[in-house]
């Protein structure tokens, strides 16, 4: 067979526009491809919502990748071990209370089941702006990464969503945006981002769980994102808090949906 370039261009382009128009309208939109909106946008599909999740790099995984200061091994402790065993990642005990993982082996299968429960990731993507509507996010204003960091004037486009999930990690990118673009209350204390503090991986994995809720209506956060949103620590390469704090935002979230 001949192969045919044009083809071949006219094969990506229509199928990334069917995929694309599909997601124009979602249950479920979630920003931050790391480990704690992966696991949430596995459970949100698999339950049968329509999920998209938009990465603003290239690669998916977020800070797993790198394992800690680059060496790709990650830690999770026994509560978070169950959601390694329930992906299939493999992992092995180190001492007890503490397991280790292949950090490119939990990346790329967390990434792959959730695709195949059915969420769409989209990548190269950054969200500039919320939509909202009565006090409350109901969509993401989105553009392509590289015309974000080139500062050209281009104008994006937009995702309606009945929930929307910040897993942005530490930067906490959407709900900087909706504290700038709007004169409205976070769900925190001060009613603004605490912001994150140092890093003390006890009582971060708790609160990294504990601070998964709605910060805003209609938005959640996840992961880093929610203890940056309201104000813990950093708990740096161990990785339980983070997958359960994904779970438990699609628990609550389809809470509402029902």
């Amino acid at each position: 067979m001949q192969l045919d370039e044009q083809i071949i261009t006219r094969a990506i382009v229509e199928t990334y526009n069917r995929k694309l128009l599909d997601n124009l309208a979602v249950d479920v939109a979630i920003v931050g491809g790391g480990p704690s909106g992966l696991v949430c946008a596995y459970c949100l599909a698999r339950a049968g919502r329509r999920v998209a999740l938009f990465e603003r790099k290239l690669s998916i995984g977020g800070g797993m990748w790198g394992g800690g200061m680059m060496f790709n091994e990650i830690v999770v402790q026994d509560a978070g071990k169950r959601i390694l065993d329930e992906f299939g990642i493999r992992c092995q005990k180190f001492q007890p209370g503490y397991y280790t993982a292949d950090s490119i082996e939990a990346v790329s299968t967390l990434t792959s089941k959730a695709m195949q429960a059915g969420a769409t990731i989209f990548n190269c993507i950054s969200v500039e702006d919320v939509i909202v509507r009565e006090n409350r996010v109901c969509g993401l204003v989105i553009n392509w990464t590289p015309v974000e960091r080139a500062g050209m004037h281009v104008d994006p486009l937009c995702i309606q969503a009945d929930y929307v999930v910040e897993a942005s990690g530490h930067p906490v990118e959407l709900i900087h945006v909706i504290q700038k673009k709007t004169d409205l209350r976070l769900n925190t204390e001060t009613g603004e981002i605490m912001g994150e503090q140092s890093m003390w991986a006890e009582v971060a994995e708790q609160t990294t769980i504990d601070n998964t809720r709605e910060a805003f209506p209609g938005v959640w956060v996840t992961g880093m994102a929610a203890n940056a949103t309201f104000g813990s620590f950093r708990m740096g390469p161990i990785f339980g808090g983070m997958l359960l704090s994904g779970e438990k935002a699609a628990q609550e979230i389809m809470a509402h949906l029902d």
